[in-house]
């Protein structure tokens, strides 16, 4: 038996190293890697990480943007800038990116929360699958929403989130929604409601405005990370722990990032990208969250493609294309 063990041995490693070489390398663990304090948060040295994973690190502006390049992904970076774009889609960070002298600094907690889990696809529990969707089509009743440019946004979002749910149907999926008609709901009933039917994901639907008639994008929101500062509020994020969502942080991100991705780049959109709050409906749910702003109803020319029938089809397709991806991704 030790004779044909030793034999076929050499054989066996073979295939083990192939295998291993197919379903990816293994990233290198981050408490191998020396902690930096600086700005009151822990940084992990960029070239540190990159050459413990075998990743290419290039200064494409010296000392001010770096490219990292791994087998299957580019990341840029900008030194004093929290924007990064991660295989093509915008993500931005919790901290800016530092730097001491020449070396490029990224906080811990970006590449645990925002970085890796777009490098390394975060998984499932072994059998567990997405069946149940709900769709929060945003405002209603006495809340109309934004009313810049055409029509309520509370009629945009229902019209939208219908078609969503067509679509997700029409795939199998089983589809729940917090409102079918021109209801009011509370913030809160809408997170109560997806975990009461026990939802596998949460994706709210909304559309942005701004006093500024130019400008105009999508964007996704996923909830801030504990301790972390969120996209648009600077200074909030010190004393903010965990909430209930945060168990999903890395599936959060993870599906933000698909449906942020598959809408820019089907319809061809700005992208403002993917961002982190700590918004009512994202912060109680049972399950990974996101929330869609489709677009600017306060652009004119934006304004008038979210009004129209069959952009709001492309729309729905781009979300739900996003979602499968997602699920074929991290399910087991």
């Amino acid at each position: 038996m030790r004779a044909l063990v030793k034999r076929f041995f050499p054989c066996l490693l073979l295939l083990a190293l192939l295998l291993g070489g197919a379903a990816g390398r293994a990233q290198a663990p981050l408490e191998s890697l020396e902690r930096l304090q600086a700005f009151g948060r822990e940084y992990i040295r960029a070239q540190d990480w990159t050459e413990a994973n075998k990743f290419q690190f290039k200064w494409t502006r010296k000392d001010e943007e770096f490219l990292v390049t791994t087998r299957k992904s580019t990341l840029l970076f900008t030194v004093d800038s929290r924007r990064a774009v991660i295989n093509g889609v915008a993500v931005w960070l919790s901290a800016p990116i530092a730097r001491a002298n020449t070396t490029a600094l990224i906080s811990l907690t970006d590449l645990k929360t925002a970085i890796l889990p777009i490098l390394y696809p975060p998984k499932l529990r072994e059998g567990q699958r997405i069946k149940t969707v709900c769709l929060d089509p945003g405002h209603g009743g006495k809340d109309a929403g934004n009313m810049d440019g055409v029509g309520m946004e509370k009629t945009h979002t229902l019209a939208l989130a219908r078609e969503v749910e067509r679509l997700l149907r029409e795939l199998g999926y089983k589809v729940v929604m917090t409102r079918s008609s021109d209801k009011f709901l509370e913030l809160e009933e809408r997170a109560e409601l997806a975990r009461r039917k026990t939802a596998d994901l949460f994706v709210s639907l909304h559309f942005n405005a701004s006093s500024s008639p130019g400008v105009r994008g999508i964007e996704t929101y996923c909830l801030t990370p504990a301790r972390a500062s969120s996209t648009n509020v600077r200074q909030e994020g010190s004393s903010v722990g965990m909430l209930p969502g945060n168990q999903f942080d890395h599936l959060n991100l993870f599906l933000a990032h698909q449906v942020q991705k598959s809408m820019v780049h089907t319809l061809s959109a700005e992208d403002r990208g993917v961002k982190r709050a700590r918004f009512a409906v994202l912060k109680n749910v049972g399950s990974p969250a996101i929330l869609v702003e489709g677009g600017f109803m306060s652009d004119p020319h934006e304004g008038k493609r979210i009004a129209d029938r069959d952009y709001c089809k492309q729309l729905a397709r781009a979300i739900v294309a996003g979602i499968t991806t997602y699920r074929r991704l991290v399910e087991r």
